[in-house]
């Protein structure tokens, strides 16, 4: 994916910069999020004014590590952010109790060129080091890896798979789709960082979130929550709507790939996090911050509104 910032607002098409009325009276919501499949199905009503009575939206788009810095600098009303991106936030923002990406055999990859190539004290290319993937690579090593891991060098995530291909790294932490394509590049799963979550924890995988100021206000906040969650089911209802949408910003992606993608990161959690949820948010923020990997959470942090 592209980490350039891209705004929908090509002419004749309604909707997806808050054209549309607000059912507040105020000016629409600035949000953010990435041209990823499950974020254009996620988002795909609510961004053309089709959930009743639901807050105008103007939307732009930006990768996940573009936005994280961005709720970090306060720029948007409603974000979607890695999970790890969580403890620098929170003062400013709350998290949305739907809208975002969890699951259960949907984590990040460790790629290599050779197989079962041992990555101690080797280097690494990672997305992101305030991404959620690399707070689960950081837990794996830690209780993986002996030798611990070498040099990290952050790339963008297209270039990952062709430098350990090419040897340029000798592995590579990978996210989203790349679960279905590495095989393409000649590569080998080295390790499952969600498999070692899941096993470790009994907890589903906490990817990305979607956070909205707390200066909204806790009605604001709970029609969006609210509307969000209405988007996500009239997805579910007629996914097929939501096609047009999803393949005009999924940059050339099979359309197969696309829909795996879709089914692997939105369900139950997309639509509520629930007590496993938040179990799993808090487990994953807990160990990171005890392994000094971010700062650690308020007893309120997660609280809604």
């Amino acid at each position: 994916m592209t980490s350039e910032s891209r705004k929908p607002d090509e002419p004749g098409r309604p909707g997806e910069s808050g054209v549309q009325q607000s059912a507040t009276g105020d000016r629409p919501l600035g949000i953010a999020y990435s041209p990823c499949p499950n974020d254009t199905f996620v988002f795909d009503a609510l961004a053309h004014g089709r959930v009743p009575g639901a807050p105008a939206l103007d939307v732009t788009f930006a990768d996940i590590d573009i936005t994280n810095g961005m709720a970090e600098r306060g720029e948007f009303d409603v974000l979607k952010v890695s999970y790890a991106a969580l403890p620098y936030v929170l003062d400013e923002y709350a998290l949305l109790p739907c809208g975002g990406a969890l699951g259960r055999g949907c984590g990040p990859l460790v790629l290599t060129r050779d197989e079962g190539t041992d990555v101690s004290g080797r280097t690494v290319a990672v997305p992101s080091e305030k991404s959620t993937a690399y707070l689960l690579f950081r837990l794996w090593a830690a209780d993986t890896l002996p030798g611990g891991i070498g040099e990290i060098v952050v790339m963008p995530f297209h270039e990952i798979m062709p430098a350990v291909r090419d040897g340029k790294v000798d592995a590579g932490l990978v996210i989203h789709e790349a679960r279905f394509t590495y095989r393409n590049y000649g590569l080998h799963k080295l390790a499952d960082m969600g498999e070692h979550w899941e096993r470790t924890t009994g907890l589903p995988i906490p990817l990305g979130a979607i956070i909205a100021k707390r200066s909204l206000g806790p009605k604001t906040l709970t029609l969006l929550a609210d509307s969000v969650r209405a988007s996500v089911r009239t997805a579910w209802d007629d996914p097929e709507a939501t096609r047009p949408y999803v393949m005009e910003h999924a940059q050339e992606m099979d359309p197969a790939v696309a829909d795996q993608h879709i089914g692997l990161y939105v369900n139950e959690f997309t639509a509520d996090l629930g007590e496993d949820g938040y179990a799993a948010v808090r487990g994953l923020l807990t160990r990171a911050a005890a392994e000094g990997l971010v700062p650690p959470l308020g007893p309120d942090a997660l609280r809604f509104p």
